[in-house]
């Protein structure tokens, strides 16, 4: 039941194929066949007489900004002038005058020499000078320059300039929205906005663009020649660096440092192959993966508790994706979700939030649980146990909603008493009404799991339980798909907790099969109430009297 084959997991680019093979028939390749969004703003920006700045959304980088130069300069014969100072006197000019004020030395700036034209500069340069931002506002708006002094003493006869010239501030969205924090009214007042994409939805209409930003790359780099099965190879890696298997990947470094080192390692040098692709990246892995090789070897040691064979109560395998500052690569690492179930007036712990060590994203998500497996019991009055939820060894901040399907797993085990398999793994967000909604880093958090049952051993019965809408973002590694053709490993896709809690759990969630989950909980909760109230402190001490 919901078991995916291994064609579903892999991005399939076979309808594209045709076109792919006629690749080399493509007649001028371009970066800016798909970036037809910006191409439109920057045309407008040429021709507007109310817009002065144009901030436009894009990798804060020489090279991107060098691609906007070379494509302004198509839509006007208007100066275009790019810089990388950071440095404001370069932008307005400046001038050293002596104690006197007269002037020593005049050098005008760039708003000067791009006079009835654009200058480009980064977001970065108005960001470190916020303060003559008032002096940048002037000459766009009132078209009047204020050279700074160097040496701070005032001209007696202030030099006066006049520029006609616009600014393109290419920057990031967190640049862009410290920019805005400045001027409020950038953007509404008198600015225009572009937005470089770095990723392009796949379709029929679409390849050929993403094909000339292919073939671009081969052009504007020196590289081999891309082939058939080559290009096939960039695309399901693409796909995986995008997270979306309808996606690709625009990112000029990206793209660059795979092909580059594909065409070093590749046999011919003169045309690529996916072999090529796949070395690459497998050398890529090997040079980054010391970190997740340490937390395997925890895992097999057992200085970190996960077991992948045998029946708990109250415990099951999550997963979750690790992504450390200054290191390359997010890995998947599985983590031991545990519950437990005493006598309390309903209230379930989140031991990660109670700890401060839980992020708000995290604690939504496990009120959300809470309130559906509330809203399934139809309790008259509090549920008459109280719980604690933990994810187990956990020594940093957990945050994000994709743990509160396992959550839900480890908190009905625990009330029900029914065990968890402990061959499955399982990942996935849940709403107030037990959809299972989709989560990220599915690739890496699939393959950290994987690795486990490899080095601790195959049954053939493990595998992962993920949200049915995550499937459209797998690209699995070679190896995962090999293990789940062979049968060693399975994958089953889910869109609702009564789908997840039989692959989990062998009983249906719900039902009048009294061996369903929710009716075991609701007998449990009835004996409580009939049988089973504990005894009170007082009563505790008196049978202790009693017996001594």
């Amino acid at each position: 039941m919901n078991q995916e084959t291994w064609h579903s997991l892999v991005p399939n680019y076979d309808i594209y194929e045709k076109k792919i093979n006629q690749v080399s028939e493509l007649a001028s390749p371009s970066f800016w066949c798909a970036q037809k969004r910006l191409q439109q703003s920057l045309s407008a920006f040429v021709n507007s007489n109310a817009s002065k700045i144009c901030l436009v959304n894009a990798p804060d980088n020489a090279l991107y900004r060098r691609l906007i130069c070379s494509q302004l300069q198509t839509f006007t014969s208007a100066p275009v002038l790019t810089t990388e100072s950071q440095n404001i006197q370069d932008i307005l000019g400046h001038y050293s005058a002596s104690e006197t004020g007269e002037l020593n030395v005049y050098r005008p700036g760039l708003f000067v020499d791009a006079q009835n034209g654009f200058l480009i500069v980064s977001a970065t340069l108005l960001l470190k000078n916020g303060d003559n931002w008032p002096h940048i506002k002037a000459a766009l708006m009132q078209n009047e320059l204020s050279p700074l002094s160097i040496n701070k003493n005032l001209l007696a006869n202030p030099i006066t300039e006049t520029t006609s010239a616009k600014i393109l501030v290419v920057g990031d969205r967190n640049q862009l929205a410290d920019l805005d924090f400045i001027e409020p009214d950038l953007l509404t007042g008198f600015g225009m906005f572009g937005e470089m994409e770095l990723e392009l939805a796949l379709n029929e209409q679409s390849i050929d663009d993403y094909l000339s930003f292919v073939k671009w790359l081969e052009c504007e780099y020196q590289l081999p020649t891309l082939g058939s099965s080559a290009i096939q190879a960039l695309m399901s890696a693409s796909a995986r660096f995008s997270e979306d298997q309808n996606y690709m990947s625009l990112d000029v470094f990206w793209n660059r440092a795979l092909l580059t080192e594909a065409s070093v390692l590749a046999t011919d040098k003169l045309q690529l192959d996916a072999l090529a692709i796949e070395t690459a990246l497998d050398k890529r892995y090997q040079r980054e993966n010391y970190l997740p090789e340490r937390a395997l070897s925890d895992i097999l040691d057992g200085q970190v508790i996960i077991e992948t064979d045998g029946e708990r109560v109250g415990q099951v395998n999550g997963l979750t994706v690790v992504d450390i500052p200054g290191h390359p690569l997010a890995y998947g690492e599985p983590a031991r979700i545990s519950c437990v179930i005493h006598f309390g007036d309903g209230d379930i712990a989140d031991v990660e939030r109670k700890a401060e060590l839980g992020g708000n994203l995290h604690a939504k998500g496990m009120m959300i649980m809470q309130a559906f497996v509330s809203s399934e019991l139809n309790l008259d009055e509090p549920l008459p146990y109280s719980a604690s939820v933990v994810f187990e060894q956990s020594y940093c901040e957990v945050d994000g909603d994709s743990a509160s399907l396992a959550e839900l797993c480890s908190f009905v085990s625990a009330l029900s008493e029914y065990p968890i398999n402990q061959q499955i793994a399982v990942t996935g967000a849940v709403d107030q009404f037990g959809r299972v909604q989709a989560v990220g880093g599915l690739n890496e958090k699939i393959e950290g799991f994987y690795r486990v049952c490899q080095y601790q051993g195959f049954t053939g019965q493990q595998g992962v339980i993920l949200p049915k809408s995550n499937l459209k973002h797998l690209a699995l590694n070679k190896d995962v798909i090999h293990s789940i053709k062979n049968g060693d490993f399975h994958i089953w896709s889910v869109s609702h907790v009564d789908e997840a809690i039989p692959l989990i759990m062998g009983k249906p969630f719900r039902g009048e099969d009294e061996s369903s989950v929710i009716s075991k909980i609701a007998e449990r909760i009835e004996n409580y109430e009939k049988h089973e109230h504990p005894p009170t402190i007082v009563e505790h001490i008196k049978n202790w009297f009693v017996k001594h």
